[in-house]
């Protein structure tokens, strides 16, 4: 999956920018994709219509593919406007040489106004076109001229015309509500292929209001084609798609462009933004730590507790500090709680604080009390551990809830990877029966398996996520910034022990 993906849309221009090319570009950059396009045809149009189409010869539109595809990478292909069938097969042509691994394809073949825009011998190659695409996105009287029925008329009909039209091309069919009545507008994904009872996946929305429908299929296929070389998940894709899309309509008076049927507004969200699919925040996070997180892998601190050989005092001193932290990390969880957005958030981050208490008690009842440091040393607060609560009182005192849960997030996502590993390997050991007498540490390491911790682990970063996926382009690079320095400050502090006496 790629963070900007290059999309290259083959499809018709509009000069008035609501449709074709145009709108293929504006929505590849919102969806945060870098755009390029092959012109398939030239129109005369603005928002009342079309006044007179201009195709150039199918050698032209492959030199234009060839120049692209030649020097650039393309990771994305939407697929519009093709206005005869020696555009179709050109097409289809430079796709079997250069096969893309998304290729999404919206069937331009009947107007709004209900006229068929396509001769017969077109139509039949965009047909045998659609088996080259990975998804089709047909509106309902397309739909229905693909199969060579009429149009459905409910949305059961329609899921039923679009599993036909699945099966028969072994491609994923988009079907669109759009041009259903009533105040629902769903879209389906319809994948014939798909086990039974998951051919199915439906989105639900809402009919947005207006008259400024001018480009919105041109739209939804370019973003989703930006979407899925980002996620790789066709349903993920479409979530976020459909809910930037019907943003994009219900903002589309702000523009007052034209006096037909206007365009959507393809920047309508936070400036400096992109839609991100669930999930994707956390993983660029990160993905951004790698290098510091394969530092923490070659310490000598965890390459010595999983063999069992770390000296008693190294991992005394781990201790010790470990409870120093988590008086100061519960602090933070606290703060957590008081800035979250919703009573969930709230509720997690405050038991969250409970369990920090609660396991720095265990630790001096229990654990420190086997693996005594010298006296006075419990209560002291090493350079590394001051270091690393002052960096979270600091992202507490920001103000920003997002900020502060993106800063707390690497002590339940570092140590439960760590943890994971040193488990799985202490696990396999014994199993095995290689295990050389007792393990010093065996009975922490199992702590590491701890289901409890591994589903609060999952709900701090689903929170986290959350947080950088509404959040501000300013607010996304802060939290990227904590993230990255408590992971810092993780790895010096797993380092910390071996420095210790």
């Amino acid at each position: 999956m790629r963070r900007i993906p290059r999309v290259l849309s083959i499809a018709g221009s509009d000069p008035s920018g609501g449709a074709g090319i145009q709108a293929d570009l504006k929505s590849i950059a919102a969806m945060g994709g870098y755009g390029m396009a092959a012109i398939t045809a030239l129109t005369a149009q603005n928002t009342r219509g079309v006044t007179g189409v201009h195709t150039p010869p199918p050698e032209f539109l492959r030199a234009q593919l060839d120049a692209v595809s030649s020097d650039i990478a393309v990771d994305a292909v939407k697929i519009g406007m093709l206005s005869d069938a020696g555009v179709i097969r050109t097409v289809g042509e430079w796709l079997d040489e250069v096969r893309p691994a998304v290729v999404v394809l919206d069937p331009v073949m009947v107007a709004t106004s209900g006229d068929r825009l396509l001769a017969d011998d077109a139509a039949t190659a965009l047909r045998g076109l659609l088996a080259k695409a990975d998804l089709v996105t047909p509106n309902l009287p397309e739909l229905g001229v693909l199969l060579d029925e009429p149009t459905a008329e409910t949305w059961p009909a329609a899921l039923e015309q679009g599993e036909r039209l699945s099966e028969r091309i072994g491609a994923v069919v988009l079907v669109k509500g759009g041009h259903l009545g009533g105040p629902g507008c769903p879209d389906a994904l319809v994948d014939a292929s798909a086990p039974a009872g998951q051919r199915v996946v439906e989105v639900a929305g809402t009919r947005v209001d207006t008259r400024n429908t001018h480009g919105t299929g041109c739209s939804l296929s370019s973003a989703l084609a930006t979407m899925q070389a980002r996620t790789g998940d066709w349903a993920a894709s479409l979530r976020v798609v459909k809910e930037w899309l019907l943003g994009a309509l219900a903002a589309s008076d702000e523009l007052e462009v034209g006096g037909g049927h206007g365009p959507v507004h393809h920047f309508h969200h936070a400036e400096g933004t992109v839609p991100l699919a669930d999930g994707e925040f956390a993983a660029r996070m990160w993905d951004a730590t790698a290098k510091v997180r394969a530092e923490i892998d070659a310490l000598p601190f965890v390459a010595q507790l999983d063999a069992g050989s770390l000296p008693e005092a190294q991992f005394a001193y781990y201790l010790a500090q470990d409870a120093q932290y988590l008086n100061g990390f519960s602090r933070a969880l606290a703060r957590a709680s008081a800035l979250a957005p919703t009573e969930e958030e709230q509720t997690f981050w405050a038991n969250s604080a409970r369990v920090c208490l609660e396991v720095e008690a265990e630790l001096h009842r229990s654990w420190l009390s086997h693996h005594p440091l010298p006296s006075g040393e419990t209560s002291v607060r090493g350079p590394v551990t001051k270091a690393y609560l002052d960096h979270l009182i600091a992202a507490s005192a920001v103000g920003s809830y997002a900020v502060l849960a993106a800063a707390v997030l690497p002590c339940y996502w570092i140590y439960a990877v760590v943890g994971e590993d040193l488990h799985r390997r202490h696990l396999q050991r014994t199993q095995a029966g290689t295990a050389s007498g007792e393990h010093p540490y065996g009975a922490w390491i199992e702590t590491y398996a701890d289901e409890g911790f591994a589903e609060a682990t999952r709900l701090a970063i689903s929170f986290a996520d959350r947080a950088g996926r509404a959040a501000s382009a300013g607010e996304r690079e802060a939290m990227m910034e904590a993230f990255g320095q408590s992971v810092v400050y993780e790895r010096d502090f797993f380092d910390a022990p071996s420095k210790f006496a």
